[in-house]
């Protein structure tokens, strides 16, 4: 083999993905420590480990693995039902959960390939849920024109609210960060304002909700009443081959990812860098308002202020994941989803708090920022490299040897 062709090791150290996936190894191990530190039986056995130490070990191993069994049921498949319905249903909730998720996560994913930190996806799902409410339940159309118009409003919106951080970066070169961080605040506020007006509040409510958006203005459910899984899943998977299909494949994507490898040298080389941050985060704002359609018309029917939850912040963490590719986005945002579904069925079947779903979330993003952490921990550091032989460097070396003969 020849120095300068890289063996299969080498290739495996290299590769992001690879990473990626013994990220999320590292944080279940270490999340089953804690799931164990922190079970009864194991606690009970650790007060006679010297005397039996098999028993500790047993006791532990049977807290993570019962946790990670019963969040397997809730999130993929549940073995344990009677009927094929209740076994499969888990897996429509991780995508449904998912769906929303992957839209937003793709927004920020579109953001870094353009060297822009969108912390803004929350803000851009409120305001594109927004539009979508105003427009399911003021309008009443036939079922296909009605949720196209819906769709088309939650991208509206979140493009706008996108749109103007890219906007005002690009033309005053203000932080993103700083930007993104206090139009959520603006988004969020607005969306308290707007539901105790006539604007969005469900009249005769002093509730602040919404009323209830028109059943044309909902995504058509997939698999029947029995299950949450709606049309806005396929929306999403058709925007992330859309997504990869810019970044890859168009003169766009080719100039963002140039931004955001060196802004500098893409302006020397002719590229319009106030028009790709712009349109950059055009485009991320409308993925991320999409998901805010998917929140309102796919699943919840009207509108609270707690229409994002965590949604645009967890999209960070799975563009982090994903690496800011559209395919490892979905990936990402599939066991994310997982996490959020099977999280209650571990906490009921096992007594394990939900909040260990967050610790391993936050790990995987803890060990993602750190490849050589993970490298090291898994025997993948990188090798030294030898210099290559040559036959002048060798006679050079026989000759020494002999004359000290």
């Amino acid at each position: 083999m020849s120095p300068e062709t890289p063996s299969f090791i080498d290739r495996l150290r290299a590769s992001g993905a690879v990473v990626s996936v013994l990220a999320i190894v590292a944080a279940f191990i270490v999340g089953g420590i804690l799931i164990a530190a922190t079970d009864e039986k194991t606690t009970s056995a650790t007060t006679y480990f010297f005397a039996r130490p098999l028993d500790t070990l047993a006791a532990a191993w049977n807290a993570a693995a019962n946790s990670y069994a019963a969040m397997f049921r809730g999130a993929v498949f549940n073995y344990d039902a009677s009927t094929f319905t209740a076994m499969i249903k888990p897996l429509t909730e991780t995508l449904t959960y998912a769906t929303p998720l992957l839209t937003a996560s793709l927004g920020v994913a579109v953001a870094f390939r353009a060297g822009l930190f969108n912390i803004g996806a929350q803000g851009q799902l409120i305001l594109g849920a927004m539009f979508a409410t105003w427009i399911g339940f003021t309008l009443d159309l036939a079922w296909p024109v009605h949720l196209l118009l819906v769709i088309l409003g939650s991208i509206l919106g979140g493009a706008l609210w996108g749109g103007l951080v890219g906007w005002i970066k690009a033309r005053t070169g203000a932080h993103e960060v700083i930007l993104t961080i206090m139009l959520n605040y603006v988004a969020l506020n607005l969306l308290a304002y707007l539901l105790n007006t006539p604007v969005l509040q469900r009249p005769g409510s002093t509730n602040p909700v919404s009323p209830q958006v028109n059943g044309s203005a909902m995504y058509p459910e997939l698999l029947g009443d029995e299950f949450r899984l709606h049309l806005g899943f396929l929306v999403a998977v058709a925007a992330t081959a859309l997504v990869w299909w810019l970044m890859n494949r168009s003169t766009l994507g080719f100039e963002i990812k140039a931004v955001g490898s060196n802004r500098h040298a893409a302006r020397t080389a002719g590229i319009n860098t106030f028009k790709v941050t712009v349109l950059a985060m055009v485009i991320a704002g409308a993925l991320a308002g999409m998901a805010g359609a998917a929140q309102v018309n796919g699943t919840e029917r009207f509108l609270t202020e707690s229409v994002a939850a965590s949604i645009g912040f967890d999209a960070i963490t799975v563009a982090l994941l994903g690496r800011s590719n559209p395919i490892g986005v979905f990936f990402a945002a599939l066991l994310f989803g997982a996490f959020r579904a099977g999280g209650v069925t571990m906490q009921v079947a096992t007594g394990t708090p939900i909040d260990i779903v967050l610790v391993v979330q936050s790990l995987i993003v803890l060990f993602i920022a750190a490849p050589p952490l993970v490298r090291s921990i898994f025997g993948l550091g990188q090798r030294k490299k030898r210099k290559p032989r040559t036959p002048g460097r060798d006679a050079a070396v026989a000759a020494t040897a002999g004359g000290d003969k």
